[in-house]
């Protein structure tokens, strides 16, 4: 797929990875769209990039009917999708007793499932449903692709990630189906599962924090860039053999139990 002539969608694109992946995007030529709880922090990111080349809409990425008008306003801005990134969604933690024996609230672990899981799911859908309108593209003839963000806590959750570590399992556990049933439209789909990355919030932490967070990490010896992530999303959209996967971006990062 070549970059240059697509619009992309990225939710959570106002901070963090979703911003660092609009910024990557834009640059590689696409125009962008953005979904986002943070208004004000969605319309800074469009700013940057020009209004004449990204838009946004407020999001509840796990709300049916905020996720419909988001794609209406998408359509009026664009007229269309090839390249979908959802970025948005919740660290949380939580045990599922807690030091008095007590057990989690079961909404607390429903939140991060309908945020990440289900979110992921409500906007790939509806993007799929506008990608298969598209004429193929370029010799493989592709018409889209959906791109997923898991994490290594899919694979190694740690103490207190029941909630967060079954969201993103269920991104790497639907990535293989989604690309299956989406294939006959030339649509494809991937993830990307991140380890430790150098997002604002995370770099706000205390030096300690951070470097107990950077002793795991094999090399390069250092959090991963935004950049990097939004690096891969280029190139996921750009190599069209990509899909199905679930790609690891961590260092050689493996989890310890805390």
């Amino acid at each position: 797929m070549d970059v240059k002539q697509t619009v992309a969608l990225v939710t959570g694109g106002g901070s963090g990875l979703g911003k660092a992946t609009c910024e990557q995007l834009a640059a590689a030529g696409a125009k962008v769209f953005i979904f986002d709880m943070n208004a004000e922090a969605a319309a800074a990111t469009v700013k940057d990039l020009g209004e004449d080349r990204a838009g946004f809409a407020q999001v509840n990425v796990s709300d049916e009917a905020s996720v419909l008008a988001g794609f209406e306003a998408l359509k009026a801005k664009f007229g269309k999708l090839n390249i979908c990134v959802n970025c948005a969604g919740i660290a949380t933690a939580g045990k599922i007793l807690d030091r008095e024996n007590k057990a989690l609230p079961l909404a607390e672990f429903s939140k991060t499932i309908n945020v990440n899981l289900v979110g992921s799911f409500n906007v790939a859908r509806v993007a799929a449903e506008l990608m298969a309108a598209n004429e193929p593209m370029g010799e493989a003839g592709e018409r889209g692709i959906i791109i997923n963000t898991a994490s290594v806590a899919a694979f190694e959750g740690q103490l207190g990630q029941c909630a967060y570590s079954a969201s993103k399992g269920g991104i790497v556990g639907m990535t293989l189906p989604m690309a299956r049933d989406l294939a006959k439209l030339g649509i494809r789909v991937n993830a990307i599962a991140p380890g430790i990355m150098g997002t604002p919030m995370l770099l706000a932490m205390p030096d300690n924090v951070q470097e107990s967070l950077v002793a795991n990490i094999q090399f390069p010896k250092r959090m991963g860039l935004p950049k990097e992530y939004g690096d891969l999303v280029v190139h996921l959209a750009s190599n069209s053999y990509i899909n199905g996967e679930v790609i690891r971006l961590d260092g050689a990062i493996r989890m310890q139990p805390r």
